[in-house]
Order: structure tokens, then sequence, then C-alpha cells
């Protein structure tokens, strides 16, 4: 289980930043033009979405991880 928590948290903040990164990259002019609320959420939602992926990929994949992709050896 901590394996997996932990797994999802990785995903999830990665994910959470590259939607930031990819608003913020979005044809903003300065660091001040940002409308950081707007980002937030939107970086806020894809986490949730992550998480949401993971959980459903606990019940697919391996378990204890937090992805669909297992290896097998």
């Amino acid at each position: 289980m901590k394996k997996w928590l932990l797994d999802a948290v990785e995903r999830a903040v990665r994910t959470a930043a590259q939607a930031a990164l990819g608003v913020f990259g979005a044809g903003v002019a300065g660091l001040l033009d940002v409308d950081w609320a707007m980002t937030g959420s939107i970086a806020g939602l894809a986490a949730v979405v992550s998480l949401l992926t993971s959980v459903a990929a606990g019940f697919k994949g391996d378990p204890s991880t937090a992805g669909f992709v297992t290896r097998t050896r």
C-alpha cells in the first residue's frame, strides 16, 4: 500500500506540474500576465484525475503500483 501511495502521489504531482506549465506557456506574454487562480485550478483538477486513474489502475494492473502496466519476468 505504501508503494502504491507514493507512486500515485508522485504521478499526481508530476501531472499537476505539467498542466501548470502547459497553461503558463500557452500564449502568456509574461509572469505577471498569468491567471494564477486558473492555473492552480487546472493543475489541481489534473492531479485529481491522475489520482483517480491510479485508483483505477490498482484494480486492473499490479495492485502494489499505481500503473496499469506490469512487468513480467
